[in-house]
């Protein structure tokens, strides 16, 4: 019998997946690892505690939260004796491929040969002009995403972990000269990565996303909408696929500054 895990990369995802009629178990991946704080040894208590003080000190979350919400949600990865399948189902934009780095680093500690791993990963779409998310699908397409899905080797989890590795260093230099292009099974993460670059501050310490505020702030957006234009400039002009609360952050972070 068939029995697989699918690892979904949001709340937003799971709702649509159970529309789907697929069958097997499904874990939410419910983290933001392009944010905060990183340990490379994925799932560790290293890993948790720095988790942790981030999920607290920034962004509200008290520890039992994170928790119950994230921690105990991926740890059932570990819990893979009553899988034969495991499926991931992640995104283009940079916030979904750090996850899916993560992921297969996580999966990678737990690897066994009698499992079978896939990979659904939206995108580039033929007729679409913008790249699709997961939540651009309906329900009944879900199959067809399944039907489609990309096998991953032990070797592509391994250029994975590798990748993981490096972005958690966060070596500026290392990031720029290292080919993330060169399994093609990741499409979409070279990409991410030169994202992920242009986070790094300029001579006056500020990033592109810092320089957008800035700038729709010099144009006359107020402060309610700022949001809204930054999220509309993300899904034309960038992969960044940030969450309201990480611009807002952004925005109280240069307030904090004098800067706006």
């Amino acid at each position: 019998m068939d029995k697989t895990l699918h690892i979904l990369n949001g709340d937003s995802t799971a709702a649509i997946f159970s529309d789907s009629g697929l069958s097997g178990k499904t874990l939410v991946w419910r983290e933001m690892l392009c944010e905060g704080p990183l340990h490379k040894n994925v799932g560790s208590d290293a890993f948790w505690i720095k988790r942790y003080v981030f999920f607290e000190d920034t962004m509200g979350v008290d520890r039992l939260s994170y928790f119950d919400r994230s921690i105990r949600e991926i740890l059932k990865i570990e819990d893979n004796d009553e899988y034969n399948e495991v499926v991931l189902w992640f995104e283009y934009d940079l916030f979904c491929q750090v996850n899916l780095l993560a992921a297969c680093s996580f999966l990678l500690k737990n690897y066994r040969k009698d499992i079978r791993y896939h990979l659904v990963c939206t995108g580039k779409e033929k007729g679409k002009k913008e790249l699709q998310s997961l939540s651009d699908y309906p329900a009944e397409s879900y199959k067809d995403l399944y039907k489609n899905r990309i096998k991953l080797t032990r070797n592509d989890l391994l250029f994975a972990q590798q990748c993981w590795e490096l972005y958690a260093d966060n070596d500026q230099k290392v990031l720029r000269e290292f080919d993330f292009d060169q399994n093609k099974k990741f499409r979409y993460l070279q990409a991410a990565i030169d994202q992920h670059l242009m986070r790094f501050p300029d001579k006056n310490g500020l990033d592109q996303i810092d320089r957008k505020i800035i700038e729709l702030s010099k144009e006359g957006t107020d402060e309610g909408n700022l949001v809204k234009e930054l999220l509309n400039w993300q899904r034309k002009e960038s992969v960044y696929g940030f969450g309201d609360l990480q611009y807002e952050n952004k925005i109280k972070k240069l307030k904090e500054k004098g800067i706006l």
